[in-house]
């Protein structure tokens, strides 16, 4: 990858250039350019979740009142999609401490390990091996969960490897590892996906499902794993996979709601201009 790859594009340098210098106009057109990338990394990264359009809403203040001490102007598309992850993951922390105090969660927050493959296979109509892949990120961590919503944009042609790798805070290369270790898990969730939807299902996979209650959970990930990876019955189901790379690159992207395309960067502006930071909806 070159130099000239990996940097915005000259006319996003002179906006924020412009929008530093006091560019009401520049900084419009600058939140209106950026907003569907990071409404896609906070979308999938939420699936779908109510609180998506508050969290674009907040990562885009963050982004608006951090711009003046941005030191390098042809890096603002890594800046922001480093705070829209960081956003993400402080978000999906306090939403799993609060399942936690709260023994029966309620309705308004679901199992965060579950609603990004729930919310994909409806929202996008995936089919065949896409909505194995969707119903395999249950499979995944949150950490990895995440590292697949900035590889879909990646994929999707949205950010770079060196976007992608600035989100991460790592280098280039140490963001290639991570996501070839992302691969093989995914591709071992797939496996597993596959097998249980087999029918007739292994015998030997039906005797350890004893007892299990549907829940994702690392342990079951593991014995499911490691059965599918040493059965030869079940091994064959893996055969066919198509490469992620493929899969990520044929779902649609993620529509940016009509309000904040339109009118977002306005209400953000009064959000900025007003007393307590926030206003409500209008």
């Amino acid at each position: 990858m070159t130099q000239s790859e990996i940097e915005a594009p000259p006319d996003v340098t002179a906006l924020v250039v412009r929008a530093q210098a006091g560019d009401r106009e520049a900084l419009d057109q600058l939140v209106a350019a950026h907003l569907p990338v990071i409404y896609n990394v906070v979308g999938r990264a939420l699936g779908g979740h109510a609180d998506v359009d508050d969290l674009v809403q907040d990562t885009m203040i963050k982004v608006m009142r951090g711009l003046p001490g941005l030191r390098e102007p042809d890096r603002f598309r890594a800046w922001a999609v480093t705070i829209a992850y960081r956003q993400v993951q402080r978000h999906l922390r306090d939403r799993r401490r609060s399942l936690l105090r709260v023994r029966a969660a309620p309705a308004e927050l679901p199992d965060p390990r579950a609603d990004f493959a729930d919310e994909a296979v409806s929202a996008l109509a995936l089919t065949g091996q896409r909505r194995e892949l969707a119903q395999a990120t249950r499979w995944l961590d949150d950490g990895d969960r995440r590292l697949l919503t900035l590889w879909w944009q990646e994929a999707a042609g949205e950010l770079t490897r060196q976007e992608m790798a600035s989100a991460l805070r790592v280098n280039a290369k140490h963001a290639a590892v991570r996501l070839q270790r992302l691969r093989e898990r995914l591709d071992a969730a797939r496996g597993v996906v596959r097998a249980l939807g087999a029918h007739p299902r292994c015998p030997e996979l039906a005797g350890q499902l004893r007892g299990w209650n549907g829940a994702t959970a690392p342990l079951w990930r593991k014995r499911l794993v490691r059965h599918t990876r040493d059965c030869a019955r079940c091994t064959g189901h893996r055969g066919e996979l198509v490469p992620v790379e493929r899969l990520l690159l044929g779902a649609a992207a993620l529509p940016v709601p009509v309000v904040p395309a339109e009118r977002g960067q306005h209400r953000l502006q009064r959000i900025l201009d007003s007393p307590h930071g926030r206003v409500s909806a209008a």
